[in-house]
Parts: C-alpha cells; sequence; structure tokens
C-alpha cells in the first residue's frame, strides 16, 4: 500500500474512534491469518503513556500498524531499529510519529528532571525540541518533538532515508477528543 492511501485509513481511521465507532478487532481467525507474516500499513511511533492506545485511536485491528511506543516517542536505536525491520522486511511505507497532549516525558523534559541516568539519557533526547521550539507550553513542545523526531529518523537511519515511496508524519493527539491532528 503507498503511503497517501495508508495516510487516509489512518484518518479515516480516528474519524471513528473520535466519534466511537471503533471497531478494533483481533479475534481468533484474524490472529490465525498472521501466524504466517504481517503487512503494516503504517508504522507508528508512539509515547507509551498508557492513555494512548494506537490500535484503538486509528481502529487498527491486528496485524494493521506497526506499533513503537517509548516515551517521548523519540527515535532511540531500539525504535529506528524496529521502524527499519518494518521499512526493509516489510515493505511498509508510512511512518507517523505521535506525540500526544499533556506528555509527562516532554514536561519532565521542560522542567529538566534528571532522577536517574537512565530517565537523564531518554529526557537529553527531548531537549533539543525544548530549546528550539520558542515555548514552554508542553503542547508546543510535543508538536516540535514529534517534528524533530521525524527529522532524526531520516538523520539516523540510511534504510528509511533510501526507502522508495516512504513517507514520514507526525501527529498530535488530543486527550479529550481523541482527534489526532496532522502537524
Amino acid at each position: 500500500m503507498d503511503a497517501d492511501s495508508a495516510l487516509q485509513l489512518l484518518v479515516d481511521g480516528n474519524a471513528k474512534y473520535v466519534t466511537d465507532k471503533e471497531n478494533v478487532n483481533a479475534s481468533a481467525a484474524i490472529r490465525s491469518s498472521l501466524v504466517s507474516g504481517q503487512s503494516p500499513y503504517a508504522i507508528i511511533l508512539s509515547c507509551a503513556d498508557s492513555r494512548v492506545i494506537p490500535e484503538s485511536i486509528f481502529d487498527a485491528d491486528a496485524g494493521q500498524i506497526f506499533v513503537c511506543r517509548v516515551a517521548g516517542n523519540i527515535a532511540n536505536a531500539s525504535t529506528v531499529a524496529s521502524i527499519e525491520y518494518a521499512v526493509a522486511h516489510l515493505g511498509t511505507k508510512l511512518i507517523m510519529v505521535l506525540g500526544h497532549e499533556s506528555c509527562g516525558a516532554v514536561t519532565a523534559a521542560i522542567a529538566g528532571v534528571k532522577e536517574s541516568p537512565s530517565l537523564a539519557h531518554l529526557l537529553e533526547q527531548i531537549e533539543p525540541a525544548v530549546h528550539s521550539c520558542g515555548s514552554s507550553e508542553v503542547n508546543e513542545v510535543v508538536k516540535c518533538n514529534a517534528q524533530l523526531t521525524a527529522k532524526d529518523l531520516l538523520n539516523k537511519s540510511e534504510i528509511i532515508r533510501n526507502s522508495e515511496g516512504l513517507k514520514i508524519v507526525s501527529g498530535f493527539y488530543n486527550l479529550g477528543s481523541g482527534q489526532v491532528d496532522i502537524i
């Protein structure tokens, strides 16, 4: 599936979610059909926040989207490698970096939290958005972070950079309404 068709599926699925008409399915029949392989139409790099559930947000059944979740939806080595796998081996042509309203990781990065070496390492990857955004308002920094992460995917991966027909978009998930805005 081409990137524009995949993006339209995400937009249409989100419209169902916003109106409480989503019908996410992981039935035995679907699970059985996926035993021999997968061919997701989109890759979602999302925050690990428990309020953000990409399969529901985009009304995607099991096997339809390839989801990588990490606090702050950052492009670390593991998420980049996972995305490279989906691009190179599954042929997926759309990547969405999905930030969300009131992100705790971004809030912590703005506050300069450094509680542990691991947390500091994670938040340091969000700091470029904090410094380049021009705002300290969390949702504005979330949007900047999603856009910078999309660029990071290109900068950090030859596979992603050289994949013909691949499209990368950034999105912002509004917690209250469920609406995803393409940014």
